[in-house]
């Protein structure tokens, strides 16, 4: 198996996070990758003018993909990096108490409400508003699963590499801090954006522990659009005759096989997918494409 297919197949086997990651990685290096072969050919093309998140909002009403968009694409490798650092972390705390699909709901609603407070910001804030700004990256987004994991666990013990066992909470305060003292200096809307994220976060298990989920509309919707894409696919059903003989010597080897599935699926569960051996990961592959 390969690089790219094994990529693929950590892709397809992995949860919600996971495929957060590799998807930002990939709508970060793919433009970039063709802005540069554009270039050698004299041919500019700025594709982040089409992507990020004005703040003036009549922009909206030419590019209203860029609500959500703005939140997997990056400035550079040092932006993508640090996000993609503080998604993994946050992202697997999050997942200790709630569900794949809250994940992702929570993920693309904290992005649009943070886009929505930037653009207010400039509306509202007098030392913003004459001025012109634009928004790229996941921050918002993020910031939205750490305080939503921060106010469900609070005093979660974590371990941190040269500094000990800390709460969860003193982490959370910490990037809290630190985008209130940048309102003073570069990327102000950006930090607002993070403080917009952070607030989306905190209501979303605020609500959750009185038994509302604020983003179980989003969740169902994007349900119903996944299972309307689901039934075009469908084929009809067709009886087909069968050989007796063949159908009562199949499914002793395809329950062995399927048993076997389950077992790599359990251990891909409890200690992720790089836990495979390579027989592992090679069987799983090949048991993919029968």
């Amino acid at each position: 198996m390969g690089i790219v297919d094994e990529i693929k197949q950590q892709f397809r086997m992995g949860g919600v996070n996971e495929k957060l990651i590799y998807l930002n990685v990939f709508l970060f290096a793919v433009p970039w990758i063709l802005t540069g072969v554009l270039s050698l050919f004299a041919i500019v093309f700025n594709f982040t003018h089409y992507i990020s998140l004005s703040s003036n909002p009549s922009d909206l009403l030419w590019k209203p993909w860029s609500i959500l968009t703005y939140a997997f694409f990056h400035a550079d490798i040092f932006h993508i990096l640090f996000n993609l650092i503080v998604l993994n972390f946050a992202g697997r705390l999050f997942l200790t108490f709630f569900t794949q699909k809250q994940l992702l709901s929570l993920y693309l609603l904290g992005a649009i409400f943070s886009g929505f407070i930037f653009i207010v910001s400039y509306l509202v804030f007098p030392a913003l508003i004459k001025q012109n700004a634009a928004l790229i990256g996941a921050s918002g987004a993020i910031m939205a699963v750490l305080f939503a994991t921060t106010t469900y666990a609070p005093y979660m013990q974590i371990r941190l590499l040269l500094i000990g066992t800390v709460k969860l909470w003193h982490i959370a305060l910490f990037y809290l801090i630190i985008d209130l003292i940048s309102l003073s200096f570069s990327n102000v809307g950006g930090h607002i954006a993070h403080l917009g994220g952070a607030l989306f976060g905190y209501l979303y298990s605020s609500q959750l522990k009185n038994g509302n989920d604020i983003t179980k509309p989003f969740t169902s919707f994007v349900d119903g659009l996944v299972n309307l894409f689901r039934s075009r696919k469908s084929t009809p059903f067709k009886k087909v005759h069968k050989n007796q003989n063949y159908t009562r010597s199949k499914p002793a080897s395809k329950d062995k096989t399927q048993q076997q599935i389950d077992e790599i699926l359990d251990k891909i569960s409890k200690s992720g997918y790089d836990s495979l051996t390579k027989e592992e990961k090679e069987f799983l592959f090949k048991a993919g494409k029968s």
